[in-house]
């Protein structure tokens, strides 16, 4: 069986190494994308195969966009302003007088720096939240959409964990189909660049930004004779003897 591995960037690749051991100990995935097949079968296989992952992300992007439109619904309702923000999450049924027939909770917002004690006389003292604003709130006690709203909270939850779980998996199926891209490239070009038979070797260098130049340099020095225009006395500038690619 493979190993899923979590990387450093937490991002899950399905094989049993990291994307740079991956790179640079590359080796052709023949159960996938069989060397018997013509090249333009190939590509095909890997292009459909994208292709697939491509569609399967525009819907599942679609519903994630919902379920995110969802959420920004929700907190609208949680966050802002008390005079308009959802009371469910702040008021409590202990902080309420239920089924008394002389006393009925009043909600008031008022500012920081004021009481409303003494707002009337039939307030009781030290009953009362200090609460920002001065605004009076109707609020009906309503267990089930207190339910409701934590179910809805884990629902999305749950969907955007999916989603970024599948995404996950599926960078790892993305990432595999470029690195054989990229070979697939790198033989075709050498072919057309050197010829038949094959006598070419593929390497992966990563230099630092600043000796990139120095090493394009000192390559094209080493291989200069792979260069026909040499023989004629006028090299061509434009021509790179080892054949490469930059990403």
């Amino acid at each position: 069986t493979k190993k899923v591995l979590l990387l450093s960037d937490s991002v899950f690749l399905d094989v049993s190494v990291d994307l740079a051991t991956y790179v640079t100990r590359f080796q052709w995935d023949r159960a996938k994308y069989p060397t018997a097949q013509p090249l333009k079968t190939l590509t095909d296989i890997i292009s459909t195969q994208v292709s697939q992952v491509d569609t399967e992300l525009k819907s599942r992007r679609a519903a994630y966009s919902h379920v995110n439109a969802s959420i920004q619904s929700f907190e609208r309702k949680t966050e802002g302003s008390l005079q308009t923000r959802a009371l469910t999450n702040i008021v409590k049924k202990e902080d309420l007088v239920l089924n008394s027939e002389y006393l009925t909770t009043l909600l008031v917002v008022v500012p920081r720096s004021k009481t409303y004690e003494s707002m009337s006389k039939f307030v009781v003292p030290r009953s009362s939240r200090l609460v920002p604003m001065f605004t009076v709130r109707e609020y009906n006690l309503d267990e089930a959409e207190k339910q409701m709203q934590e179910m809805s909270r884990l629902t999305v939850n749950k969907k955007e964990l999916t989603f970024v779980c599948w995404l996950k998996v599926n960078f790892s199926e993305i990432f595999v189909a470029w690195i054989h891209i990229k070979v697939l490239r790198t033989f075709v070009e050498s072919v057309l660049r050197y010829g038949l038979p094959v006598s070419f070797q593929a390497i992966l260098l990563q230099p630092s930004k600043k000796n990139r130049k120095q090493l394009k340099q000192q390559l094209n020095s080493l291989f200069k004779h792979l260069d026909p225009a040499v023989a004629t006395g006028k090299p061509d500038v434009r021509f790179f003897p080892p054949l490469s690619f930059y990403t």
